[in-house]
Formats: structure tokens, sequence, C-alpha cells
């Protein structure tokens, strides 16, 4: 399963098949942003423009006090570059949540849709209500383009290093990759640039150097293996991969392009959250402290203001508690929502990736083919926030027998109606992400994304509206008549690109392992299920 941020050019040339490198490929992309490069303009990407380097982002501030709940500011040393502010501009967008305050920002209606016909109440809380402003995955392509093609609004390292004429270097490369029309180990189809993202990759393992702070006290820093397995294991398995990385990791702080703060937010809430406080103070004090000892020990967070900083973080809870300083670092996030803090083409939608066994983390890999996939759409699981009672109460006395919409059942049934099924509803819970999204492309099923404002992982360098369905929640009662519309043609297409990008939400134990090279069982995987 390849991930982590930079992934809009996530490099990954020959199919790296973990996580890991997925991420590091973005967050390298993204890194080379920030060093005042120019945008790209070659390649294609929803309208023919291929996104370029991300700029800064500004940094926001948030109220420990008020429960991460005070008004959004740019700092003075940042320029606004939000892009989702910027689709919103003037648009009044206010997030309400157990705090008696809200803040809000004025945002623009340029491409946004209408309001949510179930929009919440101002007094109610917004994480378990519908948003007031719904961003499609359309938009959100485009909001990359525009990001990325628009003027560069970054601000230059407050002084010189020898990474910031690699980075340009790496930079001028990628803007004159040669065109790729047919790769043997990718399907272009899925990419938005096969030839930007294969001249990635390629650099990535060329050039490509992160330093691992040493610093922060066990378990919450340096100890995957306490989060290798549930539905928050991302975050332990990129941890795990990232610091035992020969290629990658370097001793020599000044030789690095980015930096890893290695924390699991998974284990800070287990370790610090004090059970029925509704407080969360405490938590978003212990990262501040940790980003005070790197500003206070080190030099490079202050030269880049931390935007050549990374951290993965897969709890609910991440992008609440990494606010303040931690807003300009790139952020690979399970819970990436475009609508709230979720900064798109600087921060990475990362997979969330349910583990039952770290000794299988990728599980019974496999599904039916298309001709023995009798059921049109399936859904199972707890009746978290208010979209899935809305699709249950819809659908599940629906005399349609071709919708199994169910409430929580047995996981032995629960594998078996994924691999039968053509459609896998990933219905948002409390928050926007599931790990039905990876499950569904594990087991060769469709994802039908029902999650307003939710960023599909790898979004800068997959097509994700090549192989997967996205219906927004106000469209529940017409699932059956959206989905019965794909023409059958079609959807065997989308099928055979789940296949294919299989390999892009596998973790594997070790180095990762290009599809060409001797041993990969990725092939084996592939040629073992299906026809």
């Amino acid at each position: 399963m390849d991930q982590i941020r930079g992934f809009r050019f996530l490099g990954q040339a020959e199919t790296c098949r973990v996580l890991l490198l997925m991420t590091l490929v973005v967050a390298f992309i993204l890194g080379l942003q920030y060093f005042e490069l120019t945008p790209i303009s070659t390649g294609t990407l929803g309208n023919g423009t291929v996104p370029g380097f991300i700029e800064s982002n500004n940094i926001t501030k948030s109220d420990e006090n008020e429960m991460f709940l005070a008004p959004q500011e740019a700092t003075s040393e940042f320029r606004p570059g939000n892009s989702t502010t910027e689709v919103l501009k003037s648009y009044e967008h206010k997030f309400v949540n157990n705090s008696p305050k809200a803040y809000g920002q004025s945002r623009g209606n340029e491409t946004a849709s209408p309001h949510h016909p179930l929009q919440p109440k101002k007094h109610e809380s917004s994480t378990k209500k519908p948003p007031l402003v719904v961003i499609s995955i359309t938009q959100m392509n485009n909001m990359l383009v525009k990001r990325h093609s628009g003027p560069n609004n970054s601000l230059a390292p407050r002084w010189g290093s020898n990474v910031d004429r690699e980075l340009r270097d790496a930079r001028n490369k990628i803007k004159n990759a040669a065109l790729v029309k047919k790769d043997d180990t990718l399907y272009a189809p899925l990419y938005h640039n096969l030839s930007i993202f294969k001249r990635s990759y390629e650099l990535m393992e060329q050039t490509l150097k992160v330093y691992i702070y040493s610093d922060g006290d066990r378990p919450i820093f340096h100890q995957p293996e306490a989060i290798m397995e549930g539905v928050y294991a991302s975050e332990g398995w990129f941890m795990k991969l990232m610091e035992t990385s020969h290629r990658f990791l370097t001793k020599d702080p000044t030789k690095a392009h980015l930096f890893y703060l290695a924390f699991s937010s998974r284990i800070l809430q287990q370790k610090l959250y004090v059970r029925d406080s509704h407080s969360r103070r405490n938590l978003v004090k212990y990262l501040r402290d940790y980003i005070d000892l790197i500003v206070s020990s080190y030099p490079f967070w202050n030269r880049t203001r931390g935007s050549d900083h990374f951290f993965t973080a897969c709890h609910d809870w991440a992008p609440a508690e990494t606010r303040g300083p931690y807003m300009n670092c790139i952020r690979s996030l399970c819970n990436a929502d475009v609508g709230i803090d979720f900064v798109v083409g600087k921060d990475v939608s990362l997979p969330e990736t349910k583990i039952s066994a770290a000794q299988n983390p990728n599980g019974n890999v496999g599904g039916n083919r298309p001709s023995k996939r009798t059921i049109l759409a399936f859904f199972a699981g707890n009746m978290h926030g208010y979209v899935r009672p809305i699709l249950l109460n819809h659908w599940s006395s629906s005399p349609e027998p071709d919708m199994k919409i169910f409430n929580r059942i047995n996981h032995k049934s629960y594998i078996r109606f994924m691999k039968q099924s053509r459609f896998c509803v990933c219905a948002k819970g409390y928050e926007v992400n599931s790990p039905r999204v990876v499950e569904s492309v594990l087991y060769g099923c469709v994802p039908v994304i029902i999650s307003d404002n939710f960023v599909p992982p790898f979004l800068e360098v997959l097509d994700w509206e090549s192989f997967a369905v996205f219906v927004s929640e106000k469209e529940i009662p017409n699932l059956r008549k959206i989905l019965i519309s794909i023409p059958l043609r079609r959807y065997v297409e989308m099928h055979k690109r789940v296949l294919k990008v299989q390999k892009h939400f596998m973790w594997h134990d070790g180095e990762p392992v290009r599809d060409h090279e001797p041993g990969n069982p990725q092939s084996h995987v592939t040629n073992k299920q299906q026809d």
C-alpha cells in the first residue's frame, strides 16, 4: 500500500506496492514545491493540466482551551493558500464541535455545490451532521489543477541548503519527463499522468532522503509494533517500513529532503485521553511540546517553517490535534475531510486499512469474476453517524433482491458478500473515512463512496472516477437507479481497474518490491483471483 503525501506524483514508476512508497513519493513531490518551484504545466489531470508542486500553506492557530475550535487565522509568516478556501471564497462555512464556540470564515461559492438538504443547525455538531458545502471529486481534481497552475505563493527557505538545488533539479527532470504511452507493469488509465508518475518514482529512488528525529517517548513515538493491527494500523505499518528503510533514510539531517515525525495518533489517544472527560487539551499540548522541543533542539524546522516535515495519522481526532504549528507540515491523514482542515494539494489522504493479523496484513485478497457477482450493491456495518441510518432505513427493507444493505453482520458473511457483489457501498460513519474503501478494492468490488467531502487516497496520482462511483449523501434514495444506469461494459472495465489498482493498497513486510522483480508476490495474488 503505497502512501503518504506527495501522492500527487507518487513517483510510483514501476508499481511499488507498499503504502510507504506511494506516500513517500507524494511527500517528495510536495516537498519540492515548497522551494519556490514554478508550477508544472505538462501532462494531464482533469482538464488537461498536471498539478504542479505545492506552495507552502498558511499555518493556522487553534485554542487548546476550546478543544481545537478557535478561529483559524494565518500567521504573519505565511500567505493564504488553502485551496479549499479558494473554492469556497466568500461563502460562510461554519463547523461546530462539542464546544460552545465555532469557527467560521467567508469562503467562495466558485465551484461549490448548493447547501446540503440536511444541513445542521448552527448549534449542532458538524461531525455528526451533513456539511454546509459539498465538494465533489471532480471539483477536488480541479482544485489541484488551480493550485498548481496558478501563482506561486510559497515562501523561500530562510536560508539555503544543497537539498534546494537537488529538489530544483528533480523538478526540472519531472517536468521534462519522457512521454510514456504504455507500460508493462502499470495500467495507464488508472493515473492522471503516467509519465510524471514513473519519472517521479525513479527520481525518488535515486534522490530522496528522509531524516527521522530520535526524540519522542515510547510508545507514542517510534513503536510501530504497538499499532500493527486494527482500524488504525496504517500509521503503524508506515512507521515500521519507514524506520527500517535502507534506501531512503539518512543519519545526516543536512542531506534530508524530508523530516518524519514518527508518532502514533492512536497510541496518543490510548495513553493520554481521560475517558469521559470530553477534553483533548492534554493531547494537543503533548504534540505542541514535542514541536517546541524540535524547534529548540534543531534548526531544520525553522529553516522551512516545517513545510518539509511530515507525519501519518489515522485516528479520527488527528486533524484537530494537529492544527496550529502542524498545519504547515505535510499531513497524511486517514480522516481526510476537504470541508474542514484538509488542504488539497498539500495534505495527503492515507488509506485506512483494517488489519486483522499483522502476519497477513492484506487478508484473503480476491473475489468472483464479474459474471459471478450476482449482488448489485452491498453494505453492512454499525450505525455510526447520520448517513448509515438513512441508508439502512431506505434500502434494508427494499423489495429489490440485488440490494443487500444490512446492519452489522459476522465477518465471514461480510467478506462473502463483498466477493459476490459488483458494488460495495462505503458509507461514512462519524467521520468521512472508512476502511471499506480499501476492503472493496482488495476484494475486487467497485467502491461506491457515500461520504461528502471525503478526499480519496492518492488523489494526486490516481484517477478515482475511473474505478469508483461517488454518490452524494442526498442521492441515497436514488442509489440503485444510479448503479443500474452504469452500462455493463463500463462496469467490467471498472472492475478490471479495481484489480489493477490493488497493488497500491497492499502492505508488504520489508523493503518495497517492484512488479518486475523476481519473487514479487503481487503477480501471484493477481493471477490467483478472479478469472
